[in-house]
């Protein structure tokens, strides 16, 4: 169990587990992840973090076959510039390893924003909370528990 399967679960919501094999050798988890769960790879979702121009933290939740739109997550969270953060301070603060952090559980909750992509879908999959273990839940669970934004974050690469 992790914090974000343990969170879930003591809220009450339903919420689908799904584990599966992790290669070390892959660097493109959200691509293995659909690969194992048999799914369209827009329906996986990652979870990225971002250092904001004033010093604070956001977090972004896109489809895997996308990238995170810099200017756009700054500006829904206010701000006039994003990076992407550390990796090792991601870690830290999700209390999560990359490739493995969730969205839900993390040890410093900031503001998330998820693509407004995932309202289209009746489920959506991101991160349990380590590589290979992976949770499904209606995508009004991110608006419900963590008071998220629903908002066009994703940059899609093939449009």
């Amino acid at each position: 169990m992790t914090p974000a399967i343990i969170l879930l679960q003591q809220l009450g919501i339903v919420v689908q587990i799904t584990e599966y094999e992790h290669d070390p050798n892959q660097r493109s988890y959200g691509d293995e992840a659909a690969a194992a769960l048999g799914v369209e790879p827009d329906a996986v979702f990652k979870t990225l973090m971002v250092t904001l121009d004033h010093g604070s933290h956001a977090v972004g939740v896109v489809p895997v076959n996308a990238t995170l739109d810099l200017k756009a997550i700054a500006s829904a969270a206010g701000a006039k510039k994003a990076t992407m953060t550390d990796p090792a301070v991601a870690e830290r603060r999700s209390g999560y390893v990359l490739g493995g952090i969730s969205p839900f559980g993390q040890k410093h909750l900031c503001p998330t924003f998820v693509d407004e992509w995932a309202t289209a879908l009746d489920v959506i999959h991101c991160s349990g909370g380590r590589r290979g273990l992976e949770i499904a839940v209606a995508p009004a669970v991110f608006a419900e528990v963590l008071d998220a934004t629903f908002v066009p974050i994703a940059a899609w690469d093939h449009v």
